[in-house]
């Protein structure tokens, strides 16, 4: 294995302005900057026929491109089976047990900040780089995880599941920046992809059809069910229950004296329960697989607030450890549509405490 320079880091790019940014101000900074592209699946593993999707060979030629402008080496690692075994498929069976999951937060985990890892290593980078928008500020031989300056681009909601060890191993170049700033900078610096739009979509989703991916991954069409009243009253059939997530009531196809939501999904007995707004709102709730950024859980209870949901404002909570790895989340004001398999994310002020997922407890 080669031997690890201080200032070598391997750069994550995306084709996207962002990672391009990233690398140069690394390079202005002096950082010995190699540049990669991830491919993480092929258009078939989504049920696709269009190419331009992330990943696409569109994305690839604009990284390609920002590598040269920046004067850096440029790799394309294939990742396509671990994706498909760790998101792609987590995604699938994680719906088809009624749940919603973020697969941002998977690709993170097991992608961008393990797999990765692992090739920086064999290039001998001490640290991986990206264009997310947080910040890391390592003292006192601890490091802490922060929120963007420009809070609207924050990211550090999908960025809880980070150790210590790869905290300090890791660069966010862009935490300090606002996203015009970013692209001014891209633009001052010749590269091409300076004002080419952002991507807003689940990257192996971009056309938002979440139950055709479902279908196409398991190989069978979503069966259909009843869709029923608290108290157990059929109310109308449903077409699957991957097509419909706690909160909704767009798209249910009922003709109902009252607007009905989406309250619980029951995979043991297929049935989507239908209820009134109010019966969405939660005092509480259970976060599983909780991961404590400092490396351990508070000796007790502890006063923070708490993102549901990636576009969510934080709410103040009380978060209670509980052994096993659990954390009991009980809110100041009770919260809408705390939908399981989304992540629980903890703040204190800008910094993030750690994270874990919605656990259903019906």
């Amino acid at each position: 294995m080669p031997e690890m320079k201080e200032t070598k880091v391997l750069l994550a790019m995306s084709g996207g302005v962002d990672s391009s940014a990233a690398g140069k101000l690394l390079r202005d900074a002096g950082y010995d900057c190699v540049g990669c592209t991830m491919k993480l699946y092929e258009n078939e593993d989504a049920g696709l026929s269009r190419s331009r999707t992330c990943c696409s060979l569109e994305d690839v030629e604009d990284a390609r491109s920002a590598a040269f402008r920046l004067g850096i080496p440029y790799y394309v690692f294939n990742f396509t089976d671990a994706f498909r075994e760790k998101v792609i498929g987590k995604f699938t069976a994680s719906y088809c047990q009624g749940l919603t999951p973020n697969p941002c937060i998977d690709c993170n985990r097991y992608l961008k900040f393990g797999a990765l890892f692992q090739r920086a290593e064999l290039l001998g980078c001490r640290y991986v780089a990206t264009g997310h928008y947080a910040r890391i500020d390592c003292r006192d031989g601890r490091c802490h995880l922060r929120k963007a300056r420009d809070e609207s681009k924050d990211q550090s909601y999908v960025l809880y599941m980070l150790s210590q060890d790869q905290l300090a191993r890791t660069l966010f170049p862009l935490g300090e920046l606002r996203k015009e700033a970013v692209r001014d900078l891209a633009e001052a610096a010749g590269l091409g992809n300076a004002r080419k739009p952002d991507s807003q979509d689940i990257c192996f989703v971009p056309d938002g059809d979440y139950a055709r991916v479902i279908e196409h991954q398991t190989g069978k069409a979503a069966e259909p069910g009843d869709f029923v009243s608290p108290e157990g009253t059929v109310l109308g059939r449903h077409q699957g229950l991957i097509r419909y997530t706690v909160g909704q009531h767009r798209g249910l196809g009922l003709s109902l004296p009252e607007r009905r939501y989406v309250c619980r999904l029951c995979p043991e007995s297929n049935t989507v329960v239908l209820g009134p707004e109010e019966a969405l709102y939660r005092r509480e709730a259970l976060a599983g697989d909780f991961h404590w950024i400092a490396g351990e859980p508070p000796a007790g209870p502890i006063r923070c607030r708490v993102k549901l949901r990636y576009r969510q404002r934080e709410q103040d909570t009380e978060a209670v450890p509980l052994d096993g790895g659990a954390v009991r989340l009980r809110f100041d004001e009770p919260q809408r549509a705390v939908t399981p398999g989304q992540a629980a994310v903890l703040y204190d002020g800008d910094e993030v405490l750690g994270g874990g997922t919605l656990l259903r407890e019906d």
